[in-house]
């Protein structure tokens, strides 16, 4: 909070937040047709605001807050596109105590009403964009008169902008610093709100030791201009956008990835630090050589990604484009610890999310005891923040051993230098006639096909052994009539013989399917629990 007031102070006019886009409509991601299109299209400003507008807008807008009657720990939800309000809104929301819950607008509307019941939400805000969403919702006791929607009304919402004008500017009063309380992607089930204990006022100019391990990992600082391509309602946009604004750095927002305005974004505004996830580099890769070499790169220093798992390959090729300034790290909404890895450092050691720079990462067997280098096991990590999932207090135990120490719910192991490898979710295990198998490795072997775009690697019912290997894969250039190569058992056949090449026999599937798409969130995370019950 403080942080903020000081750079409103200090550089009152330098534009903290830029949103730029071709339109504020919440459209799907773009095809690659579309993407060459899309150089041809004007990526303009859409909304510029500095620093002491900011400030301005969230000390406003914690005056609003509270006198909507919210007490301190209570809860503001938004359901809203990428734009320079729901950033502002989260500074409203720390600077009156409370706990910032955004949402994807590409929820159903029950999976928007779970949230808003489950979060205990005592306002929402939203735009005209997503008044369709919004009317459907119906209105939680909780929320009462206290929905909100910017760009206009619909009914059952109140203006905001008016309610914002009849706020105050002056001093607040003296209250704890408010939080997000965010929900997991729910790849395993309904999502989980993470929460944590709000700050105490008087600890209010305090840097959680977790945000300090990412500036010094990542170089953030007053003279840095960063891209954020994701949606702001993920935990990782949402955190780095905050951390780079609180640094005194700048902040450019796309309202929607496209790959080629992207690299036109790096080249006009200079972008020194931007963050991404696997299925964006993927594209950022399948653009026309033409339109990948003919953008100046150069000011790039850190290219951070994380979320999902990246393709060896893939991350190879991004390292050769664009040089030694690819970082990627292994973290979770939950904040129980990170770890961080530098290109050089990867090249030395293929598929590593890095040695830990939070926290201290244990690797458990089933039974609690501490595994040795390469032997694979749940992570663990202690000297982590605690958290709680709201609600939900035998997940809560779930992610804890005896001793304390947190978990994501991931597999993987050590090496013998200390780096971390991952091997999936343990409830992405497959369990084949007593031999476990991870998902994640196959995926990677699958991924480097000539014919792959896109796969996902689960266990289906087998008589005889319990479980059996199955993928299922998306085809680079879809499968529409005439492509190639096409779709069929010939294919099927080659892709599991390109897979037994590389890995033992029963690491390998034993069918595939072709599938359209695979469903995957924006922060290309894929959700494996649609495609088992499938």
């Amino acid at each position: 909070m403080a942080h903020l007031q000081r750079w409103a102070q200090c550089q009152p006019e330098k534009v903290a937040i830029r949103v730029i886009g071709p339109d504020a409509s919440v459209t799907p991601s773009p095809s690659q047709g579309e993407q060459r299109e899309a150089e041809q299209r004007e990526w303009r400003t859409e909304q510029a605001v500095t620093f002491a507008e900011l400030d301005r807008w969230a000390t406003r807008g914690a005056h609003w807050l509270i006198s909507l009657g919210l007490d301190p720990g209570d809860g503001v939800a938004a359901l809203l596109e990428n734009r320079a309000e729901l950033i502002e809104l989260f500074f409203a929301a720390r600077r009156a105590g409370l706990y910032f819950t955004p949402m994807s607008v590409h929820l159903a509307a029950d999976e928007v009403a779970y949230i808003l019941r489950d979060s205990g939400a005592k306002a929402l805000v939203t735009s005209r964009a997503m008044a369709g969403l919004a009317s459907s919702l119906g209105t939680p006791p909780a929320l009462g008169q206290r929905c909100f929607m910017l760009d206009g009304a619909v009914p059952g919402f109140h203006p905001l902008e008016e309610a914002l004008a009849r706020a105050s500017d002056g001093p607040l009063p003296e209250r704890p610093l408010g939080r997000d309380m965010l929900y997991s992607s729910g790849t395993t089930g309904h999502p989980k709100g993470i929460r944590r204990g709000l700050i105490p006022y008087a600890n209010r100019l305090d840097i959680p030791p977790s945000t300090l391990a990412l500036r010094d990992a990542f170089g953030f600082s007053a003279d840095m201009l960063y891209l954020s391509p994701g949606p702001l309602y993920h935990a990782a946009p949402l955190a780095y956008v905050t951390r780079v604004l609180e640094a005194g750095g700048g902040a450019v927002i796309m309202r929607r990835f496209d790959a080629a305005a992207a690299l036109g974004a790096i080249e006009q505004y200079r972008v020194t630090h931007s963050q991404w996830v696997p299925t964006m580099f993927v594209r950022l890769l399948a653009l026309p050589e033409q339109i990948r070499n003919r953008h100046d790169l150069s000011s790039q220093r850190f290219a951070i990604h994380a979320a999902a798992p990246c393709p060896p390959e893939i991350k190879r090729r991004m390292i050769e484009w664009w040089g030694p300034v690819i970082y990627e790290y292994y973290a979770g909404s939950e904040g129980v610890g990170t770890t961080a890895i530098n290109s050089a450092d990867w090249l030395a050691h293929p598929s590593s999310v890095g040695r830990p720079i939070h926290g201290t990462p244990h690797i458990l067997d089933d039974e609690g005891r501490e595994l040795g280098p390469g032997e694979i096991g749940r992570i663990f990590f202690s000297g982590g923040v605690p958290f709680e999932y709201h609600n939900a207090p035998d997940k809560t135990a779930a992610s804890r051993d005896a001793q304390g120490r947190m978990t994501y719910g991931d597999l993987g192991h050590l090496d013998s230098e200390g780096y971390l490898y991952l091997s999936g979710r343990r409830a992405d295990l497959i369990l084949s006639g007593g031999v476990n198998i991870y998902p994640q490795e196959i995926e990677n072997v699958l991924a480097t096909h000539p014919a792959v775009a896109d796969v996902a690697v689960i266990g289906v019912p087998n008589a005889e052994y319990g479980e059996e290997v199955k993928a299922l894969v998306q085809l680079v250039g879809g499968r529409r009539a005439g492509a190639t190569p096409a779709a069929g058992p010939e294919l099927a056949a080659d892709i599991i013989a390109f897979c037994r090449a590389r890995l033992s026999h029963v690491k390998c599937p034993r069918s595939v399917e072709f599938v359209d798409a695979l469903p995957r969130l924006e922060n290309g995370k894929l959700l494996k629990r649609l495609l088992k019950q499938r």
